[in-house]
């Protein structure tokens, strides 16, 4: 019985924190490096399309996503003061949407659902892990992708953070809201929790 409420609790605990593909070496490229290696940001970015400009006003922050451009829009008293590229849910992993709030923030945090498998050795075999389906070899290590700057927007896993735009423009993410570092660092610092974040397509 004490088992079964610990796979339970396990289980719900994964569903908390998914989201993140590691941010450097894509899918699987990498394969056989030492987990010493770091990993590239592999962050494509448009001159000044990105940008942050604060009036000094005391409004309550407003987020917009929208998902058609891949865009966030940032507001204050209903005005612009703001707007990031992002890349959001691919195929298969679509960014839910609708208003939420930012529920949780954690400057530091890793995804529990996908990362890297490294082996006994220390090498890589596994660049694009899912760890409810990839397993851990003998002596190995499941590590979880990076997601400086999260911001909780579900209870299933769904937020904002620093993560890789490959294509800027087209979604990339397991469904979370992606941003180049200096914005999601901004956003996370001007944005408290309660800040209300609406999601279109």
């Amino acid at each position: 019985m004490k088992f079964s409420a610990f796979l339970a609790a396990a289980g719900f605990a994964l569903l908390l924190n998914s989201c993140a593909t590691f941010p450097g070496l894509p899918t699987n490229e990498g394969v056989g490096l030492k987990r010493t290696t770091p990993p590239l940001p592999v962050i494509a970015g448009e001159i000044g399309y990105s940008y942050w400009t604060e009036d000094g006003t005391e409004a309550p922050l407003r987020v917009t996503i929208d998902l058609s451009d891949q865009t966030a829009y940032f507001y204050r008293a209903g005005m612009k003061v703001g707007q990031s590229r992002v890349a959001t849910g691919r195929a298969g992993h679509a960014t839910p949407t609708g208003t939420f709030t930012i529920s949780e923030k954690v400057a530091g945090k890793r995804s529990t659902l996908y990362g890297r498998i490294y082996d006994a050795e220390g090498l890589l075999v596994n660049g694009d892990a899912d760890s409810r389906k990839d397993r851990v070899p003998p002596g190995g290590e499941f590590v979880g992708a990076p997601m400086p700057y999260w911001m909780r927007l579900t209870g299933y896993g769904i937020g904002m953070h620093v993560g890789a735009i490959p294509n800027p423009g087209t979604p990339a993410s397991h469904g979370c809201i992606r941003m180049p570092e200096e914005m999601a660092r901004t956003l996370f610092e001007k944005a408290p929790a309660g800040t209300q974040v609406t999601i279109v397509e």
